[in-house]
């Protein structure tokens, strides 16, 4: 039983993990969350209630309000999840992700290494620092290969090099303070909790009012597409047996154009919705959801395709994704209609109106 520290708790993977290491485990847990515009309000209302969970409204970028944290709390782990994530918005304006994602992860280190150095050998040598990072750190590779643990950081994008930054940071304390850490680089993942300014919610939230689908360029950028629990697995499983110092690529050998993603989420949502049982679509003249793709100018930058070599953290650590991908999205359209009906993710609640971002307006 541990005492884990999960840095955006609120946040989709974060939300995730929480429930799971209550489902999986006997370990309490402490959501550290600053509760911005992509945090759960759904998360807040369920996951964060379980006893065993507690929650601490904060700023991982305030050095004063996280070390109370690690005072008050003394975790035995920390799992830092709190980044900016939307590519887009790195686009519109950058100094939100250098703030969380690079000066945040600072501070989480220094707090993390000045803790450490009160502790008893062996809970020095116990103690883990987890960071959660993406494998949009590599950069874009061309029509075949993979990305592995060796490939050079290349980052293409104000998010990727705000999360190489943090990477390189985490891993400079592990080899000049002996901080015990870890990073995990994942692939693109989908499943509940995720905010609509996604690919995936933003479709199937949009396919439901019969709003148009935007698909940017041509729609041949490829992504390796991982469901969110099996990443939360893939993090615990690291966190438990992973070795100090190294990182570890989390895919599901998925890839998926995103011109395929629309049309496999219209098949999918048709299945649990049909066309012509939607009074909005039947309002604007459609009987397919397929109808409603239109293709719109390219992300500036956009890299072409990503793939994830995961063989080390399936031969070293025996992980496998456990989801199928027609079942999960099938399960995720699921969730989202009845959040969508629920009216958790209209403009109102999440303040977005799915509107297009990334084209160097800035917004924050």
């Amino acid at each position: 039983m541990r005492r884990v520290l999960i840095t955006g708790g609120c946040g989709f993977i974060g939300a995730n993990l929480v429930q799971r290491i209550v489902e999986t485990t006997a370990n309490h847990v402490v959501v550290a969350d600053r509760l911005t515009y992509a945090s759960s309000a759904l998360a807040l209302n369920t996951v964060l209630k379980h006893p065993r969970v507690a929650f601490v409204r904060a700023d991982i970028a305030d050095e004063a309000a996280i070390s109370r944290l690690f005072a008050e709390y003394r975790p035995e782990a920390v799992l830092n999840l709190a980044a900016e994530t939307h590519v887009d918005r790195s686009i519109d304006s950058a100094q939100p992700f250098i703030e969380t994602n690079v000066r945040g992860t600072l501070v989480l280190l220094e707090a993390s290494r000045r803790f450490t150095t009160q502790l008893a050998p062996v809970d020095q040598r116990a103690f883990r620092f987890l960071q959660v990072s993406t494998d949009e750190v590599f950069g874009s590779l061309g029509p075949s290969g993979h990305f592995t643990e060796s490939t050079p950081y290349a980052p293409n994008s104000p998010y990727a090099a705000s999360k190489a930054a943090a990477d390189h940071l985490v891993r400079a304390f592990g080899i000049t303070h002996g901080l015990p850490v870890l990073i995990t680089n994942c692939s693109n993942n989908y499943g509940p909790f995720q905010h609509p300014e996604k690919l995936i919610p933003l479709m199937i939230l949009n396919a439901l009012e019969a709003k148009p689908l935007p698909i940017y360029g041509d729609g041949g950028n490829i992504r390796d597409w991982l469901h969110v629990q099996d990443h939360c697995a893939a993090i615990l499983r690291v966190l438990d047996a992973g070795q100090i110092g190294q990182s570890y690529n989390v895919g599901a050998a998925n890839e998926r154009s995103n011109l395929q993603i629309v049309a496999d989420l219209c098949d999918t949502v048709e299945a649990v919705h049909p066309a012509d049982t939607n009074p909005a679509m039947r309002a604007a003249g459609h009987r397919s959801y397929h109808e409603l793709k239109r293709f719109v100018s390219d992300r500036p930058g956009h890299d072409r395709r990503y793939a994830v070599d995961a063989a080390k953290l399936r031969s070293e650590l025996d992980w496998a994704p456990s989801h199928d991908f027609a079942a999960g999205l099938r399960s995720t359209v699921e969730w989202y209609i009845e959040q969508q009906r629920a009216g958790v993710f209209s403009p109102d609640t999440v303040g977005y109106a799915r509107q297009r971002l990334g084209l160097g307006l800035v917004t924050a």
